[in-house]
């Protein structure tokens, strides 16, 4: 198919074991038009009654469905690129009729209805649906298989997850990093690895409405997970005398995080911050002097694309591969992970010497290139089977 077999031509990114490539910059080409406006219950509702279009003779096999697990709902970074994503693909799609977590022991590896069986199921994460004859899923990071990782996910990743992507033959991810540990992970040079990129709201751009602030201070975007290296933060904070730090954390996560602040006897110099919408947040990257994120892993590292984004630089761990390709030079790599003097004097520099950077092109990160990706590989992917079929006689 020539739409898919020209990346470089709608900004499509594919990978293979023993491949790499750049990030590309060219923008999508869209196959048709993109549904805007919608929540994810109007997009449910369009999407399973649409019909498909393109042109059929008589004698030519039936269009193949998709089906996709839409429970990826919620605040978080699988969540979010769900919600973007799916509102905006571009080909006919049912919500798979099944409940429970996803992301749970019990809702991970559910079974599907009979009638979804011969379509293709297409996830935005990473979890697989039994009895699917053919699924696309999108393994954002392999965080779960890092140091110390439950040996549920271990045993799940290994025994069900990595064989099912080998059978399949296509995978999605987020970014180039993530295509390089998962082709490493999968050892296998015959599974297409599509890098499809993440997007961006639109409410994080330079220009807006800054947060209120009588004195400079610098923000923290994230969960408090042990990866997140939330600890070296707080600590360089105690050695920065007078720096003043907002945390944007889950409100599930507010108490944790103020035991760790008084536990420094910080009280004084953080605020936390819940359940804020795009807006709102915008407001805090653009009036914060830096954003600094301490991770030491990520598949992506959207707090760090929000906040170049608002033309506030971020200060990272040089050794996140992940957020060093999204900030490249807006902002400072910190050389060590767990120094927290090292962390007090990167931060001690943003509020000495305030900067912005320049933000990176609309088209560079965007929810409709991603989803324009996503559509291309399940476009594709129906096309060959209809052929396949046909060839059957089925």
């Amino acid at each position: 198919m020539r739409w898919f077999a020209e990346p470089r031509a709608c900004g499509m990114i594919v990978g293979s074991v023993g491949k790499s490539g750049r990030r590309s910059r060219h923008a999508p080409t869209s196959r048709s038009p993109c549904v805007w406006g919608m929540g994810m219950a109007g997009v449910r509702r369009s999407r399973a009654h649409s019909s498909d279009s393109r042109p059929r003779t008589r004698d030519a096999a039936p269009p193949v469905p998709v089906y996709v697990d839409s429970r990826w709902t919620g605040q978080h970074g699988i969540g979010r690129y769900a919600n973007e994503v799916l509102s905006r693909l571009s080909v006919g799609w049912t919500p798979l009729p099944i409940d429970g977590d996803p992301a749970g022991p019990s809702g991970m590896m559910r079974g599907i209805p009979a009638q979804a069986r011969a379509g293709l199921v297409y996830s935005p994460g990473y979890n697989v649906v039994l009895r699917a004859r053919r699924q696309v899923v999108t393994v954002h990071d392999l965080i779960h298989l890092r140091d110390g990782a439950a040996l549920r996910y271990r045993a799940y990743y290994e025994g069900v997850l990595r064989p099912r992507i080998r059978r399949d033959g296509t995978v999605i991810t987020v970014s180039e990093t993530s295509r390089a540990a998962i082709a490493g992970w999968l050892r296998d040079d015959r599974v297409r690895i599509v890098n499809a990129g993440n997007g961006c709201s639109a409410a994080f751009r330079p220009d807006g409405p800054h947060a209120a602030a009588e004195e400079p201070y610098v923000l923290y975007v994230g969960n408090l997970r042990a990866h997140k290296n939330v600890d070296v933060l707080l600590d360089a904070l105690a050695v920065c005398r007078g720096a003043r730090l907002r945390m944007v954390v889950p409100r599930a996560e507010s108490d944790d995080a103020r035991g760790r602040i008084a536990a420094r006897d910080l009280g004084p110099r953080v605020e936390v911050l819940c359940a804020l919408d795009d807006d709102d947040l915008a407001r805090q990257y653009r009036g914060a002097v830096a954003t600094v994120l301490p991770t030491v892993y990520e598949g992506f590292g959207l707090p760090a694309l929000e906040s170049i984004r608002c033309g506030t630089p971020v200060v990272h761990w040089s050794g996140c591969e992940a957020v060093s390709e999204t900030v490249g030079s807006r902002g400072i790599a910190v050389s060590s992970a767990t120094d927290a003097a090292d962390w007090s004097d990167a931060i001690a520099s943003m509020i000495a010497s305030p900067q912005r950077v320049a933000a990176p092109l609309d088209d560079e990160f965007s929810w409709d290139r991603t989803a324009s990706i996503v559509s291309g590989v399940l476009s594709e992917l129906t096309d060959s089977d209809i052929a396949a079929n046909g060839r059957s006689g089925r």
